[in-house]
């Protein structure tokens, strides 16, 4: 067997949160990306706060099962100025965690700035600067809702990091 044949490494990335949890799985071969899948984990806002974090645990289960990824990314959260906000969002990015390492994958974490710098250039790129670079990037992905845009894009950060590693 050829010691130089590469194989894809699949990385999930997540952007989580309570009402809409983004994801999105790329192959890396080196510095090269492609797109796999992505979207959304919409739980009804009508649910019971626990039912809607069991729909979170499950949605995210279910893409790992379908698309096997090696790694995930998950997205830090900026701080909120409502308390109760920014825990119900901890619980959220908590399922963004758990699920991906019960599953055994590797789970790393990016801050929003430099998810943003990895793919736009800058740290202070807005939402639509990202999804414009997410079609430039991977291009097969079509239009993506924002949240799966900013999934993909934590992956893409995360596929960097390991090509720079590697680099260095």
């Amino acid at each position: 067997m050829n010691a130089s044949i590469r194989i894809p490494v699949r990385i999930l990335g997540l952007d989580p949160g309570l009402r809409r949890t983004g994801w999105g799985v790329i192959a890396c071969e080196g510095a090269r990306i492609s797109h796999v899948a992505h979207g959304v984990i919409a739980p009804r806002d009508t649910l019971p706060f626990a039912e809607r974090l069991l729909c979170l645990f499950a949605g995210i289960e279910a893409v790992i099962a379908e698309h096997g990824p090696h790694e995930a990314a998950v997205e830090e959260t900026f701080m909120n100025n409502n308390a109760q906000s920014a825990l119900k969002l901890g619980h959220a990015r908590a399922m963004a965690i758990i699920v991906p390492a019960r599953a055994g994958l590797l789970v790393a974490e990016y801050a929003a700035t430099v998810v943003k710098k990895a793919v736009v250039g800058t740290g202070g790129a807005d939402k639509a600067q990202v999804g414009w670079m997410i079609a430039r990037l991977l291009p097969t992905a079509g239009k993506t809702a924002a949240d799966a845009a900013d999934a993909l894009a934590v992956a893409i950060a995360h596929a960097h990091a390991r090509t720079a590693r590697r680099v260095a």
